[in-house]
């Protein structure tokens, strides 16, 4: 009986010798972990490359208002015109409405040009003007 007490003991010390190693293995295995961190760092942007990029957005402001304005001055010119052929429209109406009345009443054109006669009384009127005020 001593001996199969020694070769009890010895066989349940060899089974806890396994069961210990199998732990152990079991423990090493699943501690080697593979750690891959995700950290970007920005890339490094000089000076030059800082200014060139506030150019660009001053100037795409620029080109924005620039466009804005010339479309409300393309609007503004548009109504501008619009009024102008309104009021050719009109006089065209009046100069065919008087040429029909001169002709109703015999009235003859002016051989001399209207504009010279009126610069004529224009100087005549300030020479008389220079005179009377003694210079």
């Amino acid at each position: 009986m001593p001996g199969n007490r020694n070769l009890i003991m010895l066989s349940t010390a060899l089974a806890c010798f396994v069961i210990m190693a199998w732990f152990c293995i079991s423990i090493r295995g699943e501690s080697s972990y593979e750690i891959r961190p995700r950290i970007t760092v920005p890339a490094y942007r000089t000076d030059a490359a800082r200014a060139i990029d506030a150019y660009e957005r001053v100037m795409e402001r620029f080109m924005n208002l620039a466009d804005k304005n010339l479309a409300d001055v393309d609007k503004e010119v548009k109504g501008i015109a619009q009024t102008l052929h309104s009021v050719d429209r009109k006089l065209s109406e009046l100069s065919g409405r008087m040429a029909r009345i001169e002709k109703a009443l015999g009235i003859e054109q002016p051989k001399k040009p209207i504009k010279k006669t009126l610069d004529t009384e224009k100087q005549a009127r300030n020479t008389k003007s220079l005179s009377e005020s003694g210079g």
